[in-house]
């Protein structure tokens, strides 16, 4: 599925309502639990230094990126399977499409 066009400001109540409780974005922000997203792209998954990842998401070997983010963000267990990401996911392609933007943003 080609990905939609992301709108970022929707993205970012999106992110705050469903992701901030588990992650940070800014560059040197905290662990939760889940990982900082901060140099999120083109990072292979299970690299952040500190954070307890499962073997599952260390030996996925994806690297992320807008494809394999909007595949992943729709259900993440199916996508990992193993991972201890409790998040269902993100169903509408046009809400993946703008976390995604929001992300590219408030992750470099």
């Amino acid at each position: 599925m080609s990905i939609p066009a992301g709108d970022a400001t929707k993205g970012a109540k999106l992110f705050k309502t469903r992701c901030a409780q588990c992650h940070t974005v800014e560059a040197g922000g905290a662990n939760k639990v889940g990982p900082n997203l901060h140099g999120l792209w083109n990072r292979q998954s299970g690299q952040v230094a500190g954070f307890s990842y499962t073997d599952a998401n260390k030996n996925k070997g994806v690297v992320w990126e807008e494809q394999t983010l909007f595949d992943y963000l729709e259900n993440p267990k199916k996508y990992i399977p193993g991972t201890k990401m409790a998040f269902a996911g993100f169903k509408k392609p046009g809400d993946r499409a703008d976390v995604i933007a929001y992300l590219k943003e408030a992750t470099q």
